[in-house]
């Protein structure tokens, strides 16, 4: 008989998470490795979030908060969601965790029973399956491939829809392969959702800010008003605030699902961090001026990795329209093989492989649901992409 439980061997631990940890690793035994694998910015938090930190930490507000946020955090968000996306809400209706992967978590333990489903596109999120399945549903995948540029279509939305799905999670723009959805895109998406009542949505929202080349971000509730009383909408300050390690994630919607996130969070962790929410309270209000600048960097740097990328045979990429990662396939390479005689049967062997042989880590597609692919992420120096991109190439122009 296993000591642990059942319901731990029906998921896995996190492949982005592994190979970040396997990048330090290797880096510490000398090895010189360049990390293409963690999906943060390489900027520092911005000065004025950094200072209203310092000063929450001098002002003694280190103690216990809310279970769920701050009323000052809660009502910077309010007015972010008014500000941004047209969205009304009360401090009621919001809740915050220790980042945007607990309050997904939250809502799905939540509200998931037995047999439950959820809708997931894919590629996905690697961790999106495994919650669904933590909290004992079931997750149902779309196919979102490479002919529709990562995106799933109406059609498909309808077809996977049963009388068991409770949730549709929808990420855009998407990790891992940057494509955003455009309002008209989305919109076909929500009036099939109009005709399934007992489904609601899961936007995560956690790149809105990090978009290029004239896209605009829209969001379900925002798009379609009639899904605002089934709609969750998460987001948080990880991304664009530069604030992977802070740890502060929010979601908006419904009271009744919100005090149900609130319960599960009280038997869990309690609140987050009390001087993270007072930094997440200047994130939100103090100035958004640095979100361009930092924008345009990562645009050059997106554009740098894609004409490296689609100049090697075997390889395709096209062009994201947010977040900072890119998607490339790599179906021209699969069958050949390496000059030490291994044959590249999966993007797993060749992530692998590239890494031995070359020092880059990437993540392999089939830890997205989509495959043959790998994940780049393009959140570090021109230099090191430079570099990794030419060593990217070298090593595929030597398989036969």
């Amino acid at each position: 008989m296993s000591f642990l439980s059942e319901t731990l061997a029906r998921v896995k631990p996190s492949p982005t998470m592994a190979i970040t940890g396997l990048v330090g690793e290797l880096k510490a035994q000398g090895r010189d490795i360049i990390g293409l694998s963690a999906g943060e910015p390489d900027f520092d938090t911005p000065e004025n979030i950094r200072a209203a930190a310092i000063r929450a930490i001098e002002d003694g507000k280190t103690r216990y908060t809310a279970v769920d946020g701050i009323a000052e955090l809660k009502q910077a968000i309010c007015a972010k969601f008014k500000r941004d996306n047209g969205l009304e809400y009360t401090p009621k209706q919001v809740t915050v965790g220790t980042g945007g992967k607990q309050v997904l978590y939250n809502a799905l333990m939540a509200t998931l029973n037995h047999e439950d489903e959820v809708v997931i596109p894919a590629p996905y999120w690697v961790s999106y399956p495994d919650m669904v399945l933590l909290a004992g549903g079931v997750p149902v995948f779309i196919e979102a491939g490479l002919e529709n540029d990562f995106k799933i279509t109406p059609e498909q939305l309808d077809a996977a829809i049963t009388r068991n799905t409770k949730w549709v999670l929808f990420n855009s723009p998407s990790n891992p392969t940057g494509a955003g959805y455009s309002r008209a895109e989305l919109k076909a998406l929500t009036d099939v959702l109009l005709k399934h009542p007992h489904v609601w949505v899961l936007s995560d929202d956690m790149y809105e800010h990090l978009a290029y080349d004239g896209f605009e971000f829209c969001t379900p509730a925002q798009v379609e008003p009639k899904l605002y009383d089934r709609t969750l909408t998460v987001n948080g300050v990880s991304k664009a605030y530069a604030m992977t390690g802070w740890r502060i994630g929010y979601a908006a919607g419904p009271e009744p699902l919100i005090a149900a996130i609130r319960k599960v969070q009280s038997q869990s962790t309690s609140n987050p961090c009390s001087i993270s929410q007072w930094a997440a309270v200047e994130a939100l209000n103090g100035p958004q001026d640095f979100l361009a600048p930092h924008n345009e960097i990562f645009k050059r740097r997106r554009d740098l990795v894609l004409a490296k990328l689609n100049a090697i045979d075997g390889i395709t990429c096209p062009t994201p329209e947010g977040a900072f990662y890119v998607y490339p396939s790599i179906s021209g390479l699969i069958g050949k093989t390496t000059p030490k005689g291994v044959e590249i049967t999966t993007d797993e062997v060749f992530v692998t492989e590239l890494l031995n042989d070359t020092g880059v880590a990437a993540v392999f597609g089939a830890a997205f649901g989509l495959s043959p692919n790998f994940r780049i992420s393009y959140a570090t120096s021109d230099a090191a992409l430079e570099e990794a991109c030419d060593r990217i190439a070298k090593f595929c122009s030597e398989l036969s």
